[in-house]
C-alpha cells in the first residue's frame, strides 16, 4: 500500500489532506494550551482558597487551633495548598512535553511537507515540459508531410501542362523533393521526441512521483504517530501526579480521624474554668418578724431596695452570686444626675483607695491588664502565669546561648588575634549579662505571683473540701479598700470578691462617662508597628500611621490616641513614637 502507485494521480488532494492533518495538530496543541491555563487558574483560585482561610498570625485565631477539630481544618487547608501544587506541575509537563515540542514539531513539519510539495511540482512541470516539445514536433512533422504532399501534386501538375516550360518542371521537382526531405527529417525529430517523452513520462509516474508521495506518506503517517503520543503523554501527565492527589486526600482523611471530641472538650474547660465553686443555697429571710428582721446581702431583691442607703462596696455572703450575674439599677440610680451620683461617691469616706480600684476596674475595661494577671479567675491567672514564666525561661536560655557563642568568639579571637579585636565583644557580653539578670528577676516575680496563685487554690480547695460552705460575713467600704491595698495583686481570692462588688458603681458611670466631652490633643505619634486592638477600649492602628495623642503613659503601658472625632481609643507605647506638644496643657492625670 503505497500513495505513490495507488494515488498517482492525485496530487491536489493528497496536499489538501497533509494540510488538514497540519490543522488539526494545531487545533490539539491549543487545546492543550487552554486546558493549561486551565490549570493554573484552578491551582491559584485553590492556593486563595487554602490562604483566605489561614489563621492569621499573633491573632485570636491561632488560639483556636489548639482544637483538634480546628487543627483538621487547618491540615485540610494545608493539603489543599499541596492539591493546588499537583495542578500547577500538570499545567507545567503539559507545557514542556506537548505544547512546546509539538510547537517546533509543526514548524518543521511545515518546511518538510513544503519541500516535498515543491519537489513534486517540478516534477510536473518537467513531464508538461516534455509534453510540450512532444506536441510541438508533432505539429511540425504534420505541417512538413502536408507541404510535401501539395508541393509533390504540384510538380505532378507542372510535368502534365504540355504550356509549361522543362525549366518551371524541374523546379517544381526540387521543390518536391526538399518538401520531402523535409518531411523525412520532421518524422525523425518527431520520433525520437516520441521515445523521450515516453521515457520520462514512465520514470515520471513510476520513479519520481512514486518516490516524492511516498516520503509525504512517511510524513504524514509520522504526525499521525506523533498525535497519538502527545495524547498519551497528556494522560500520563494527569495519571503521574494521581499519587500524589491520593496522599493529599489521604492526610485529608487522616486529619478528620484525628478529631477527638473528648479531647476539645477538656480543652474548653482548661480554657474557660474560672476555679470558683458554685453559690451556696440562698437563706430564707423570715419577714413575719419585723423587729427581728436582717437583710441579707445575698438576696437578689437587696439590689432592687430603694436606694436610700449608700451603695456599698464590698463585703463576703453565705451565698457568692454567679460571677455573671449583674446587679440592677435602683430607680433613684437611674433617675439620679452623675455629678450627684459622682459628689457623693467622692466624699465618701473610702474615696481615694476606692476611686484608684475604680481606676484600674475602668483601665480592665479598656484592655491594659495588669502586670500580674490578677483580672482573671484564678485558674486562668495560674495557666497565664505559667505561660508567662515558660516565655522568659526560652528567652533566658537564647540570651544564654548568645553569651556562649560571642564566649566562644572571644576564646578564638584571643588565640588568634587577625581574626578579630577580643575586646570589640566585650561590651555585647556585658548587655547579655545585664538581660539576663532582668529576665531572671522577671522570673522570680512571675514565680511569686505563680506560687502564690496555686497556693491559695490548694488552701481553697481544702478548706471547700471540709466545710463545704462559705460563712457569711459582712465588710463595709473602708474594709474593702483596705482590703484591696492588702492585696495589690487584685486576684480572685475572697478579698477579690469585694473588689469585683465594688466595681459596680464603677460600672454604673461607664455608661453616662461616654457623654464627656473629648480630650484635648496633646500631640500627636507614628504607628511603628501595626496593631490589632482586639479588646475593648484598643484602637487598631497600621505600621507609618499618624495619630493624634490626647493622655499620656501612666506607667500601665498604654497610651491612649485618635484617629478622628469618632475613633479613639489606647494602644501599647512601645508601639508608637509620641511627639508632645510642649504648649499642651497634658493629659488628664489619676488621684
Amino acid at each position: 500500500m503505497s500513495w505513490g502507485t495507488e494515488l498517482w494521480d492525485q496530487f491536489d488532494n493528497l496536499e489538501k489532506h497533509t494540510q488538514w492533518g497540519i490543522d488539526v495538530l494545531e487545533k490539539f496543541i491549543k487545546f492543550v494550551k487552554e486546558r493549561t491555563e486551565i490549570e493554573l487558574s484552578y491551582a491559584k483560585q485553590l492556593r486563595n482558597l487554602s490562604k483566605k482561610y489561614q489563621p492569621k498570625k499573633n491573632s485570636k485565631e491561632e488560639e483556636e487551633y489548639r482544637y483538634t477539630s480546628a487543627r483538621a481544618f487547618l491540615a485540610t487547608l494545608n493539603e489543599m495548598n499541596d492539591y493546588a501544587g499537583q495542578h500547577e506541575v500538570i499545567s507545567e509537563n503539559m507545557t514542556s512535553l506537548i505544547t512546546g515540542e509539538l510547537t517546533r514539531y509543526v514548524q518543521e513539519l511545515k518546511q518538510e511537507r513544503k519541500s516535498h510539495f515543491h519537489d513534486g511540482r517540478k516534477a510536473q512541470q518537467h513531464i508538461e515540459t516534455c509534453w510540450k516539445q512532444l506536441e510541438a514536433s508533432k505539429r511540425r512533422f504534420e505541417r512538413d508531410c502536408k507541404e510535401a504532399d501539395r508541393a509533390q501534386q504540384y510538380f505532378e501538375k507542372m510535368d502534365a501542362d504540355i504550356n509549361v516550360t522543362k525549366a518551371d518542371v524541374e523546379k517544381a521537382r526540387q521543390q518536391a523533393q526538399l518538401r520531402h526531405q523535409m518531411a523525412e527529417d520532421s518524422k525523425a525529430e518527431y520520433s525520437s521526441t516520441l521515445q523521450k517523452f515516453n521515457s520520462e513520462q514512465h520514470d515520471h509516474y513510476y520513479t519520481h512521483i512514486p518516490h516524492i508521495f511516498q516520503k509525504i506518506q512517511e510524513m504524514e503517517e509520522r504526525r499521525i504517530v506523533r498525535i497519538g503520543e502527545s495524547m498519551k503523554t497528556f494522560a500520563e501527565v494527569d495519571r503521574q501526579v494521581i499519587p500524589i492527589i491520593g496522599k493529599c486526600l489521604d492526610e485529608i482523611t487522616k486529619a478528620a480521624e484525628s478529631i477527638d471530641h473528648k479531647n476539645d472538650s477538656q480543652l474548653v474547660i482548661e480554657a474557660f474554668k474560672s476555679g470558683f465553686e458554685p453559690p451556696g443555697d440562698v437563706e430564707f429571710e423570715d419577714f413575719t418578724q419585723p423587729m427581728k428582721r436582717t437583710v441579707s446581702e445575698s438576696s437578689l431583691s437587696n439590689s432592687r431596695g430603694d436606694g436610700k442607703s449608700e451603695p456599698k462596696f464590698g463585703g463576703k455572703s453565705k451565698g457568692k452570686l454567679w460571677p455573671f450575674i449583674k446587679k440592677n439599677k435602683s430607680p433613684k440610680q437611674q433617675k439620679e444626675p452623675l455629678s450627684h451620683r459622682f459628689n457623693e461617691f467622692m466624699t465618701s469616706k473610702p474615696k481615694i483607695h476606692c476611686f484608684r480600684s475604680l481606676k484600674r476596674g475602668l483601665s480592665l475595661k479598656l484592655g491594659a491588664g495588669p502586670e500580674d494577671f490578677s483580672n482573671l479567675p484564678p485558674e486562668q491567672r495560674r495557666k497565664k502565669l505559667q505561660q508567662k514564666v515558660d516565655e522568659l525561661n526560652k528567652d533566658i536560655q537564647k540570651e544564654m546561648d548568645q553569651r556562649d557563642a560571642l564566649t566562644k568568639m572571644k576564646d578564638v579571637y584571643i588565640k588568634n588575634p587577625q581574626m578579630g579585636d577580643a575586646a570589640s565583644v566585650d561590651h555585647r557580653l556585658a548587655e547579655l549579662g545585664q538581660n539576663i539578670e532582668k529576665l531572671r528577676l522577671e522570673v522570680q516575680k512571675f514565680e511569686g505571683w505563680l506560687a502564690e496563685v496555686e497556693g491559695r487554690l490548694s488552701m481553697r480547695t481544702e478548706a471547700r473540701r471540709q466545710s463545704g460552705l462559705y460563712e457569711a460575713q459582712n465588710t463595709s467600704a473602708v474594709n474593702s479598700c483596705a482590703q484591696d491595698r492588702e492585696s495589690p495583686d487584685g486576684s480572685y481570692t475572697e478579698e477579690q470578691s469585694q473588689e469585683t462588688e465594688m466595681k459596680v458603681p464603677a460600672t454604673d458611670f461607664d455608661d453616662e462617662f461616654d457623654d464627656e466631652e473629648p480630650l484635648p490633643t496633646i500631640g500627636t505619634c507614628k504607628a511603628l508597628y501595626t496593631f490589632e486592638g482586639q479588646n475593648e477600649g484598643t484602637i487598631s492602628v497600621a505600621e507609618g500611621e499618624m495619630l493624634y495623642v490626647i493622655e499620656e503613659d501612666k506607667g500601665d503601658g498604654w497610651t491612649r490616641i485618635r484617629r478622628n472625632e469618632d475613633e479613639e481609643g489606647y494602644v501599647p507605647t512601645s508601639y508608637v513614637e509620641v511627639y508632645l506638644d510642649k504648649n499642651a496643657k497634658g493629659a488628664m492625670t489619676y488621684i
